[in-house]
């Protein structure tokens, strides 16, 4: 396993991240999900991304269980804040990035990750609907109490970046992440949130590097999803995989398989790879339905992939790969959620 320094900061993580969403707490059970973790473990991964949301809460449960006993200091820890969490019926506050809410909601993540902080505390959303002078005070008096050692965003667009950096610069803490969808088929921040991200210095941890999984090879043009997989996931996975579910598309990525056999890699090994190769990508968010996916995510690290495959990749994919960068900012929420 190799490491990167996250940001500008001396923070180093593990260039393949293990993330719980969609997974822990909803979609395997809790003794494969911590099987899982212990195999993150094995493979050197220490590095490890969840969200209060995730399984509203029971992901960082399941999280918390699987890491009990580990050396704290050997371990980074990151969880975020935004969406609704909390057992119904929720309040008008249990949401946003109000002073109200992330106060509260820290406290739940810490609770129920079993850990006095965090390393990354991140803001799951922009809220349009709260001052960004109070989000950013609130993170101040998180990080100044010692629940969180450093800050994040996630899906910001390049402007809600450079403010939300100038105010933490102020407050005198340190904003060093993005966390963003990017894979060779979602390249949207390309454009303009790298090139803003690298002059600030923060770092991409990036998710879906697979692109729900269909990077991986496993769904074939004109044939029905393989039972079980993220494409038949009906509680959430199947919407955010269906952009990518077209024959044209699907074609295209079986036409990668040479270009990974040429590296010994598997098609899904070289999406992870590829986007470790952006030199603004701290890390690849990985998940997994069972141990040996961890195995075989973890051979992507450390694996460079020449200048000519990169553009023989590019050639395969061609107008294939979305990359408007105005799709960045659809990612913040237009009316408030309860």
């Amino acid at each position: 396993m190799e490491f990167r320094y996250l940001g500008n900061s001396g923070l180093q993580i593990s260039e393949i991240t293990y993330g719980n969403w969609l997974t822990h707490g909803s979609q395997v059970e809790n003794d494969v999900a911590t099987a899982c973790v212990h195999a993150a473990l094995d493979c050197g991964i220490t590095t490890f991304d969840t969200a209060d949301v995730y399984a509203n809460g029971a992901a960082e449960e399941v999280l918390g269980a699987a890491l009990k006993g580990q050396r704290r200091e050997s371990l980074e820890i990151f969880t975020k804040v935004y969406w609704p969490v909390g057992p119904a019926p929720l309040g008008k506050n249990d949401t946003g990035l109000s002073r109200k809410h992330m106060m509260e909601a820290i406290d739940s993540s810490l609770r129920r990750l079993g850990t006095d902080y965090v390393d990354l505390y991140q803001a799951h959303r922009y809220d349009s609907f709260t001052p960004l002078e109070e989000t950013m005070q609130a993170f101040a008096d998180i990080v100044r109490a010692g629940k969180a050692l450093y800050i994040g965003v996630s899906e910001w667009a390049p402007d809600q970046i450079r403010q939300a950096h100038g105010l933490a610069r102020q407050l005198g803490i340190s904003l060093i992440s993005s966390q963003p969808q990017y894979s060779m088929l979602w390249r949207i921040i390309e454009p303009e949130v790298v090139p803003v991200c690298r002059e600030l210095g923060l770092s991409q941890i990036v998710w879906s590097p697979m692109a729900q999984g269909v990077l991986s090879g496993k769904y074939q043009p004109g044939q029905p999803p393989p039972a079980g997989s993220r494409a038949t996931d009906e509680k959430g996975g199947a919407n955010f995989v269906k952009r990518f579910m077209t024959d044209d598309v699907l074609t295209r990525v079986q036409q990668l398989r040479p270009i990974a056999e040429e590296l010994d890699l598997t098609t899904a090994q070289l999406a992870i790879a590829w986007v470790l190769q952006n030199d603004n990508v701290a890390a690849a968010l990985v998940g997994a339905s069972r141990p040996e996916q961890v195995t075989e995510n973890v051979k992507a690290s450390g694996v460079r992939i020449p200048a000519e495959l990169l553009s023989r990749v590019d050639g395969v994919l061609g107008d294939a790969v979305t990359t408007d960068p105005a799709l960045v900012a659809k990612s913040t929420p237009t009316q408030r959620l309860l």
